[in-house]
């Protein structure tokens, strides 16, 4: 092999030695930290109770988790944070699909934020009944409340399950009461079961409805109104100030067919504009006037006694049920009794009754 480099005709030149081949493994990859370890309950509730957003986000993480090791954990936090909530006002938020539910919060939100305090906004987002997966979209829409160093936007996934995620959403609003937010916001998935178990764990409970959509009677027909403790009309501007106030009219003439409210209270009904903001400081008084309304004839504090009952016993149901489902020996048995009802050997009923009785002839047994 000929070198012309080393011909004398070069002499005075330098031959370089070249670029020398870059590892084969990453140098910078033993410089990657590690995934931080689980906080214990102590920790987590220390960085609760400071305010950590951080902490905060992911003890609601473990609430939400599925995970057997994760329940006691979450369960832990939830008992030590407990004494220090019940310091807000819990309003729930529901609507018809594009009421503009999400857009209103904004609207809402930065206006309780003027006037100082801080605001946790838990949105139930509903998951696919064929993929189980959710779009967690409900931030996006929140643009200003996302960036306020105030507020906490936390959607959550349905995941086919309203009965837990109102149960989670419970727990999660005492983690955030204990975080120090005294203005909490949830809002419902919209489609008609979950506005109950929302009902069952906020002060006021807000309907948002539009005209001009041939909802009046629908809203009218399905009860939703029987729960709501205000209502108010959307998107009154421009051409649709006039349809707006005849759906408000509509609605009070509603009203007036309903039996008194267990608070008293009777339900308003306003207009007002999300978009372009009109009407906001009107519903917000309109909030203030039923809280005072409320405390002062003490069913603030009784509704709040209720709820924690009501929340007991569905811990209590749903406790049975895990207890049940996850016993090995009743896992065999619901396979062989789901083949004979699949195969039309025997009723559901009777297959059911089986189980149940095996199930309890066990723990008499214990």
């Amino acid at each position: 092999m000929e070198h012309p480099e080393n011909d004398s005709q070069y002499i005075g030149l330098t031959v370089n030695s070249g670029v020398s081949q870059p590892p084969s493994v990453n140098p910078y990859l033993k410089r990657v930290p590690r995934r931080k370890p689980m906080p214990t309950p102590g920790e987590f509730v220390e960085g609760i109770l400071k305010g950590d957003v951080t902490m905060l986000s992911r003890a609601v993480t473990l609430v939400e988790s599925l995970a057997p090791e994760h329940y006691n954990i979450a369960q832990e936090v939830i008992e030590k944070c407990l004494p220090y909530s019940g310091n807000s006002r819990r309003i729930g938020i529901t609507g018809v699909p594009g009421a503009g539910k999400s857009t209103s919060i904004d609207v809402f939100g930065i206006h309780v934020l003027k006037s100082g305090g801080k605001l946790a906004v838990l949105a139930i987002d509903p998951s696919s009944e064929r993929t189980k997966g959710s779009i967690l979209g409900d931030k996006t829409r929140m643009e200003k409340l996302a960036v306020h160093p105030n507020a906490f936007v936390r959607p959550s996934p349905s995941a086919g399950s309203l009965g837990g995620v109102a149960r989670k959403t419970r727990e999660t609003i005492v983690l955030c009461e204990a975080a120090g937010y005294n203005n909490i916001f949830v809002e419902t998935v919209g489609v008609g079961q979950s506005e109950t178990a929302v009902h069952s764990m906020v002060d006021f409970f807000l309907l948002i409805q539009i005209a001009g959509a041939g909802d009046e009677l629908q809203g009218i027909k399905r009860g939703i109104m029987e729960m709501a403790d205000g209502i108010v009309i959307n998107k009154a501007d421009g051409d649709n100030v006039g349809p707006a106030q005849l759906a408000q009219a509509q609605y009070r003439s509603a009203l007036h067919l309903f039996p008194p409210t267990a608070s008293g209270w009777r339900p308003e009904v306003l207009t007002y504009s999300g978009y372009y903001e009109l009407g906001i400081p009107e519903v917000w008084q309109m909030i203030d006037r039923y809280f005072e309304f409320v405390v002062n004839n003490g069913y603030f504090e009784r509704k709040r006694q209720e709820q924690a009952r009501y929340w007991m016993y569905e811990s209590i149901n749903e406790q049975i049920r895990k207890h049940f489902y996850d016993n090995p020996e009743v896992q065999s048995r619901l396979t062989a009794s789901e083949a004979q009802v699949l195969s039309n050997r025997r009723s559901s009923f009777a297959a059911a009754a089986e189980v149940l009785d095996f199930y309890f002839s066990k723990i008499k047994e214990k």
